[in-house]
C-alpha cells in the first residue's frame, strides 16, 4: 500500500513538473508594437530644471554598497551643513531609471538628503539586464541604500512599480526601517481595482510562463527563475533616444516578483506607515478613483491626492505633485 501510494506521488508530481515546463516553453518572449499609444514618456525627455529654494545643496553621482556587495548607481542631493535631515529615497518605475527623478529631488533638497537609486538590472551597464540575483532582493538592495540613517528619519518615494516595491519593502522584513511613504500612481497587483489590464498596454505579462514558474518554485525549484516573465511596451521614441541605451524592455521571472507587492497586497499596503498617494486622473495605467477604497480598509493611515489632467508619467514633475510632497515633508 506505501509503495503504491509513493507510486502515486511520484507520478504526480512528474506530471506536474511537466505541465510546468509545458507552460513555460509555450510562451516564449515575442517583439512587441510600438508602445507611444500606451505611456507619454514625452515628460521624462523634455524635463525642465525647476529653481529650488536657497541653500547649499550638493549634487554627487556615485555608487553604494549594495547586498551581495555589489555597487549600484546613487545620485544624491544634499545640504552639508543639515547633516540631521531626514533622508528621502526615490524609487523608479518598471523599465526606467533613477533619472527620472532629477528634477522631483532637487526641487526638494532642502527639505530632506535626496537618495535616488537606479535598481538592480537597471540602467546603463547593469550586471545583467532585467534580471536579480534572487526573488526579494530589490528589497535587500533599498534597506542597504539607507543602512547609515542612524536616528534620521527614513521616507520612500516611489513611482509606478517603484511604488510598489515600497509597499512589498513596508511588509517585508525591511519594514521597520521606512518612517514615512510617498507612492505615486503605485502598482499594486495585476488583478488589483486599482490597476488597468495589461497596464493600459503598457505590460505584457507572459501569463503561461508565470504560472509554470509559480508552480516550480512553490515546490523550491528556482532553476529556472532568470526566465523573461514581462515585457514592456517601450515607445520607439525612448528607445532611439539619448536615453535609449537605459531601458530596460523586459524582466525575468523573480525581478517582476521582487518589484511588486506580494499576491497578498492587502497584507502589504496594512504595513505601511503613515503614506501620501498621488495619482493623475488621466493615468493611462491605473485607476486613480481606485486606491482610496481598495486600500484605506486596509490602512487608515494614508493621504490621498488625485490631480486633474494628468497621466501616468508625467504626475512625476507636475507642480502640483511637489507642492503636495513638500507639505507632507514639512
Amino acid at each position: 500500500m506505501i509503495v503504491r501510494l509513493l507510486a502515486f506521488v511520484s507520478i504526480s508530481g512528474l506530471i506536474a513538473l511537466g505541465i510546468a515546463l509545458g507552460l513555460i516553453l509555450t510562451q516564449p518572449p515575442t517583439p512587441l508594437k510600438d508602445g507611444s499609444n500606451t505611456l507619454n514618456f514625452e515628460s521624462l525627455f523634455n524635463q525642465s530644471w525647476v529653481l529650488y529654494p536657497p541653500s547649499d545643496i550638493v549634487e554627487e553621482a556615485g555608487t553604494y554598497t549594495a547586498s551581495n556587495a555589489t555597487d549600484l548607481p546613487l545620485k544624491t542631493f544634499r545640504d552639508p551643513g543639515r547633516p540631521d535631515q531626514p533622508i528621502l529615497l526615490m524609487v523608479h518605475g518598471s523599465g526606467w531609471h533613477g533619472g527620472q527623478f532629477d528634477h522631483l529631488g532637487r526641487a526638494l533638497a532642502d527639505l530632506a538628503e535626496v537618495r535616488i537609486v537606479t535598481l538592480r538590472g537597471h540602467g546603463a551597464t547593469p550586471e545583467r539586464r532585467g534580471d536579480v540575483d534572487y526573488l526579494g532582493q530589490l528589497e535587500d538592495d533599498l534597506a542597504a541604500a539607507v543602512a547609515d540613517a542612524g536616528e534620521r528619519k527614513v521616507i520612500l518615494l516611489g513611482h509606478s512599480s517603484g511604488g510598489g516595491l515600497v509597499v512589498r519593502m513596508a511588509g517585508g522584513r525591511h519594514g521597520g526601517l521606512i518612517d514615512r511613504a510617498i507612492l505615486l500612481a503605485p502598482f499594486l497587483q495585476y488583478d488589483a481595482p486599482t490597476t488597468r489590464p495589461d497596464s493600459g498596454g503598457w505590460a505584457r505579462p507572459l501569463t503561461r510562463r508565470i504560472i509554470g514558474l509559480s508552480m516550480l518554485n512553490s515546490v523550491g525549484i528556482h532553476a529556472l527563475d532568470h526566465l523573461t516573465a514581462i515585457q514592456f511596451a517601450m515607445p520607439r521614441a525612448a528607445l532611439d533616444g539619448p536615453q535609449g541605451h537605459m531601458a530596460t524592455t523586459a524582466y525575468s521571472w523573480r525581478l517582476n516578483q521582487s518589484h511588486a507587492p506580494r499576491r497578498d497586497w492587502r497584507g502589504d499596503v496594512a504595513k505601511l506607515p503613515p503614506f501620501l498617494l498621488i495619482a493623475g486622473a488621466k493615468d493611462e495605467a491605473m485607476d486613480a478613483q481606485a486606491y482610496e477604497p481598495a486600500m484605506a480598509p486596509a490602512n487608515p493611515d494614508g493621504t490621498y491626492i488625485i490631480l486633474p489632467g494628468l497621466g501616468h508619467l508625467d504626475i512625476v514633475d507636475a507642480p502640483e505633485t511637489r507642492a503636495a510632497i513638500r507639505a507632507f515633508l514639512q
